[in-house]
Formats: structure tokens, C-alpha cells, sequence
């Protein structure tokens, strides 16, 4: 639906939702919560960035932090200067990373069929393994990434010419204009695109879950990321853990792109101002090096983070239905019923998780 946005009104998800809340204030909270998710965003991928480096190479938490950011602020400069295209090349070069680092293990050290098809099924057990499970979600579904897909989208395909305001009709009729691809194309090309994605991230967090659940169960210490790759080396050797730990330092510098770019893009669209590369890349990094500089338990912090990111989807997921289901926006390609229907319930399903969640921990059960 993100990309469906963003290829049809040649508007991010920001941007559109600028243009219709008429409150100055109503903008500024959409934003500051928004910005949070983006924030959060940093936490989990810039810690994950740095512990990587230190089991790596034993860099100093707080310094591989601030080479993660620096990294990152280059693939952003990259973006801005080059566009879509080398930037998307660079991030799905990470993912490559990622897929190979996470999956090794699983292949090494295949778990039991029957396992996988018992593990499959949900179970709670407390305030902990829901926190857990919000935290999965969060880290899977990322609210950021629905922000920034409009927007890749929008720039990714870019007509040549200038459309103006966006209101279905005429302007839709400008954009694939000057595109020279009709819409509907560019749409079946992006379906593909987000499905192939979609079981490429599946995979890889399966094959996490499948590694932990073979090589990591009752295994003492195995509780924080350090504590996983000693175990990785010790029962599969150095080679799977150091593959561990580049697929984690590859998703650190993935992710912390693509979420310093949801961040410029949230506040261009939502505040309507632009402001510096650098500015706009310390706004949502400065959080991260504070938390790695006073020495916060960093797994604690990435789970935590992660929580933090299922509560922000409700926020993205629910204007970005709405829009999408009007006519008045995206005209012949608005949602059918079903999609709408499975988009309110999806939306009502989270918001009952992280009400549940609160309920747990506020109440102690």
C-alpha cells in the first residue's frame, strides 16, 4: 500500500498526510511521535551496528556506534546526490549480507522438522513473552519502513517532468506522463518487488528463530547478542559465527540507512522544512550514542526498542488504509473492500497486542 502511494500521487506517506491535517499542532504531534519511531529505529540498528564491530573487530561500543552512524550519513549523502537507484543497489548488496550471515547456521545445523511445525504456533506465557512477541512484530512490520517506502517509491520513479499539486485526474494523467510507463505497470513491477522482499525478510528472520531454537536453547548467557555468538563459536565453529556477525553488522547499516532516511522524509513532509543532511542524521542517531555512551545493557535496549516500534505501526498503518482507499487519491487504483478490511483488522489485532502489553506490565501478571 506504501509503494502503491507513492507510485500512483508521486507523494510519500508524510507528505500526503501534510497536505490533509489541517491542524499546525496535529502535524507536530503526527511528527514528534513519528520521529520517536524513527528514533527507536537508530537505537536497535546502530546498537546492533556497533556490537557487531566489537565481536568483530573488539571496537569500543560507543565507537562502533558512531562508525555505524558515519556509515550510514554516507549511503544517506549517496541517496541524495545520486538518487533511488545506487542507493537501493547498496542496501539490497547489505541484505545479500544479511541473508548469507543469518542463514549459514540453519543449514550447518539443520533443527528437527517436527520442531519447526510445534514452534510454529503462538504461545504467551506472561508479560515477558509478550513483550517479546510485540518486539518480534515491531522488528519485522517497522513502522519507519512504511514512511520510507512511499517515499523510495515516489523518488524511485520520479517522472521527468513536473505534474504539480497532486489530486487524482489531471496530475495522475501528468505523472505517467512523464514517466513513459503507464501506472498499472509500475504497479504489477512494485508487487513483485515488495513480494520478493517480503520472503527474503520472512526467511531470514525464520532462519533466526530456527538457529536460536536448535543451537541456543538452554544454553547459559545465550540471552544478550555477545552471549549468542560465543555459543555460535563454540558448538559451530568460528566461521558461522563470524558469518553471524556480519549478517549483523550489514543489518546494522542497512537498516539505520533506511531509517535516517524515513526520518528526513518524515520531518520534510509533516513540518514542511528542509534541513541539513547532517542535522537531520543527528537528530535520530544522537539518542543511540547516548544509550551505548552510558553503558545500557544493549540487548535490553534493542528488545525494548523494538517494542517501542510495534506501538508506532497502529499510527502508520491506519492513515496509510485510509488514504489508500480513496478514490479521491489514488482514483481507479484505490483498495478494494478486502484489502481495506484486512488493513482495519490487522491495525485493530495490534493495537490489542500493545493494549495487552500495558496491561502485563502495569499490572505485574
Amino acid at each position: 500500500l506504501s509503494a502503491k502511494l507513492g507510485v500512483v500521487t508521486g507523494e510519500s506517506l508524510p507528505q500526503a498526510l501534510g497536505g490533509r491535517i489541517r491542524s499546525a499542532w496535529g502535524r507536530r504531534l503526527y511528527w514528534l511521535q513519528a520521529e520517536l519511531v524513527a528514533m527507536a529505529t537508530d537505537v536497535a540498528e546502530v546498537i546492533g551496528g556497533a556490537v557487531a564491530l566489537n565481536l568483530l573487530f573488539g571496537i569500543p561500543l560507543l565507537w562502533g556506534g558512531v562508525i555505524t552512524g558515519v556509515v550510514s550519513l554516507g549511503l544517506l549523502i549517496v541517496q541524495s546526490r545520486r538518487g533511488a537507484r545506487p542507493f537501493e543497489v547498496i542496501v539490497i548488496g547489505l541484505v545479500v549480507l544479511i541473508a548469507v550471515g543469518f542463514t549459514a547456521g540453519v543449514f550447518v545445523a539443520p533443527p528437527d522438522p517436527a520442531g519447526i511445525v510445534g514452534g510454529l504456533v503462538p504461545r504467551f506465557e506472561g508479560a515477558d513473552t509478550v513483550l517479546l512477541a510485540a518486539s518480534i512484530l515491531g522488528a519485522t512490520v517497522m513502522p519507519h519502513a512504511i514512511y520510507a517506502h512511499s517515499a523510495l517509491s515516489r523518488d524511485r520513479f520520479a517522472p521527468t517532468t513536473t505534474a504539480g499539486p497532486f489530486a487524482f485526474g489531471s496530475a495522475a494523467a501528468g505523472l505517467e506522463s512523464g514517466r513513459g510507463v503507464s501506472t498499472r505497470r509500475l504497479l504489477t513491477a512494485t508487487r513483485w518487488d515488495v513480494t520478493i522482499a517480503m520472503v527474503i525478510a520472512g526467511t531470514v528472520n525464520l532462519c533466526i528463530l530456527l538457529l536460536a531454537a536448535a543451537n541456543l536453547a538452554g544454553v547459559p548467557g545465550t540471552d544478550s547478542l555477545e552471549g549468542a555468538y560465543a555459543a555460535l563459536r563454540d558448538g559451530l565453529g568460528p566461521i558461522i559465527a563470524t558469518l553471524f556477525a556480519v549478517g549483523l553488522l550489514a543489518s546494522g547499516l542497512a537498516s539505520t540507512a533506511v531509517g535516517a532516511y524515513a526520518g528526513a522524509e518524515i520531518m520534510s513532509g509533516l513540518l514542511r522544512i528542509r534541513v541539513p543532511l547532517v542535522v537531520r542524521r543527528l537528530v535520530t542517531l544522537v539518542p543511540a550514542l547516548l544509550i551505548l555512551g552510558f553503558g545500557v545493557d544493549p540487548t535490553f535496549a534493542l528488545v525494548l526498542s523494538q517494542v517501542v516500534l510495534s506501538f508506532g505501526i497502529p499510527f502508520a498503518l491506519v492513515p496509510l488504509v485510509w488514504i489508500t482507499a480513496r478514490r479521491s487519491v489514488l482514483g481507479p487504483f484505490r483498495n478494494r473492500l478486502a484489502t481495506t478490511v484486512l488493513g482495519v483488522v490487522s491495525a485493530a489485532l495490534l493495537i490489542t497486542l500493545n493494549l495487552v502489553l500495558l496491561w502485563l506490565v502495569f499490572t505485574g501478571t
